[in-house]
């Protein structure tokens, strides 16, 4: 592997890129990444390639790829390099890097956002289909809005944060910047999963019911754009967008939502900031450039009461905020209520970088949901972006709604002036049209007989695990090599990591037909308590297999060589 490095003393389109990948191995991995090249923020693990976070003195080289990213490679993208960003995450404008300011695709005076400033441009501006970012302020949100693309913020929890060098631990979020909703849940669908190695990761169970054609959206009852009245218009036109598509406006109470954001840097939670880095921070802060360096400095003057207390607050506002998902299903407000030109950012970083984030920052502090998409181009010229926001585990209904949003408004691709595709809806399959089946060995993502599910247009949903109740074997004598799973005692077994994938009842038959003895499909049980449809083992098989139920999964068992490559 071969990297190209950026000059850091260079100006314009080039700062996007931290280390560009060339001569890359090509694996000939299929799933359903297959064909698409992505990007990462540099403040998240690959193997082989350092990790800056923006810093050089910080630098470190990664032994082993980030959770996220190795399940994208395992599904077939390509990995293209890793992408420049505000330093330790910390801004959300995309100028304080040392290796330069990243330009907005659109217009190269104006600033792109950040933090995730270079996977938003290399996306805007047609090099990958789609990038990683992180968001723990709206750091996946403010360049899709500034960069005409969309932005996908998942719920906590749902994407590992495992080998992501972390800004605030409990209210960090892996991001997925793409030019399109059905690109981003893609990636979504096939990152998303489980990862006990990431204390903060959830088995998150993604609410499949659409909001239907008549749904109630919020909107704040405080809005404010700094004087900007071209995104205060764009955003009135938003509004009458949503509702031509069915909505119905609602206006809610912004103060609890309003008072939970300023706590993010204005308490004593601002000390997670400090705690990401803290070792490095106590004797290398001279390396951390301004402002980054002062915000951190900020997290050490607080005691362990004080996070206490800040946290208590939270939780309190949490409850108040909680009351408005009774009366609206989705919140509307703007992604950016304004930008601002390089020049000016960087004559006044701390003051304008807050008025960025006014919609965004109370997001992940109380446990939400979102998706930034392209709404307008304002007569200036300067696209405006809108975000959608509902509780932990709306993913997919989020996306629903945005999808439809998004080819309403008739826009094109980022910077790339190409036209939106054909609209795929992203729940299009109901429950009685279709089914879910559990694979668990060679019709994994990226195993050899994934065809046989892509072929009959099913859909991944889900990486999951059953319940304690399950054996996993590896048969002997099967070509290509298969695991054999069966059901015993409750808890008396393990839990074994399954993919969920959605399927069109009119070629489940032929799904079914295609599966040879000794495997079939029978009723597992999730963790989550589902009981969905998934292959099973008779025993008679197990004579001669090997229990490789430690592993966890047939996917692991295969990595580890044990499994002789398959």
């Amino acid at each position: 592997m071969t990297l190209n490095r950026s000059n850091p003393d260079s100006t314009g389109a080039a700062v996007e890129w931290l280390y560009r990948l060339s001569q890359q191995p090509h694996d000939k991995i299929t799933g359903p990444l297959s064909g698409l090249t992505f990007a990462v923020k540099d403040s998240i693990d690959v193997a082989g390639v350092p990790t800056t976070a923006g810093c050089p003195a910080f630098a470190y080289m990664a032994d082993t790829h980030a959770g996220v990213v190795e399940r994208i490679l395992g599904a077939g993208a390509s990995l293209e390099g890793k992408t420049n960003l505000d330093q330790f995450a910390c801004g959300l404008n995309g100028t304080r890097s040392p290796y330069g300011a990243v330009p907005n695709a659109i217009n190269p005076d104006m600033i792109c956002g950040g933090s995730s400033a270079g996977s938003a441009y290399v996306v805007a501006t047609g090099q990958v289909d789609f990038a990683l970012g992180t968001d723990t302020a709206g750091s996946g949100r403010v360049p899709a809005g500034l960069n005409n693309i969309v932005g996908l913020k998942p719920s906590k929890g749902l994407l590992s944060n495992r080998g992501v060098v972390p800004a605030a631990r409990s209210a960090d979020c892996v991001s997925i910047f793409a030019r399109t909703v059905s690109t981003a849940v893609q990636v979504l669908l096939v990152a998303a999963g489980h990862d006990p190695l990431d204390p903060y990761s959830k088995d998150l169970h993604l609410n499949t019911e659409p909001f239907g054609n008549r749904f109630v959206f919020g909107v704040p009852d405080e809005l404010e754009f700094f004087g900007d009245t071209l995104s205060e218009e764009a955003f009135k036109q938003s509004i009458d967008q949503l509702e031509a598509l069915g909505g119905k406006k609602r206006i809610i109470s912004y103060a609890p939502l309003k008072q939970a954001a300023a706590l993010l840097y204005e308490s004593a939670l601002v000390a997670e900031r400090y705690e990401a880095i803290r070792d490095f921070f106590d004797t290398t802060s001279h390396a951390v450039i301004e402002p980054v360096r002062s915000i951190i400095a900020q997290g050490k003057q607080y005691s362990a009461a004080d996070l206490l207390e800040a946290q208590t607050e939270l939780r309190r506002l949490g409850q108040i905020a909680a009351v408005m998902w009774r009366d609206i299903d989705v919140l509307l407000v703007p992604t950016a209520p304004t930008s601002y030109t390089l020049r000016e950012m960087q004559d006044n970083p701390v003051v304008l970088n807050r008025n960025l984030g006014t919609y965004t920052n109370f997001v992940n502090l109380l446990d939400y949901a979102a998706i930034s998409v392209p709404s307008s181009f304002r007569s200036d010229g300067q696209p405006f972006g809108v975000t959608f926001i509902a509780p932990s585990g709306s993913d997919l209904q989020l996306a629903e709604l945005a999808q439809c949003f998004h080819h309403a408004t008739g826009l094109t691709q980022g910077a790339t002036r190409q036209p939106l595709p054909a609209l795929d809806r992203i729940l299009k399959s109901s429950a009685q049209s279709s089914v879910l089946v559990a694979v668990v060995g060679a019709h994994l993502s990226g195993m050899p007989l994934n065809y046989q599910l892509t072929e009959r247009n099913a859909t991944l949903v889900s990486t999951t695990r059953t319940t304690a109740d399950y054996q996993l074997y590896a048969l002997a004598n099967t070509s290509p090599r298969k695991p054999g799973m069966i059901r015993v005692a409750p808890g008396k077994g393990s839990r074994i990591e399954v993919e969920v994938w959605q399927m069109p009842i009119s070629d489940y038959g032929s799904f079914v037909a295609m599966i040879p003895g000794p495997l079939g499909i029978g009723t597992i049980t999730l963790e989550d308590g589902r009981s969905v449809q998934g292959f099973v083992c008779e025993p008679f098989a197990l004579e001669g297999a090997l229990d490789i139920s430690s592993y966890g999964g047939w996917r692991p068992y295969v990595s580890s060589g044990a499994g002789g490559g398959e």
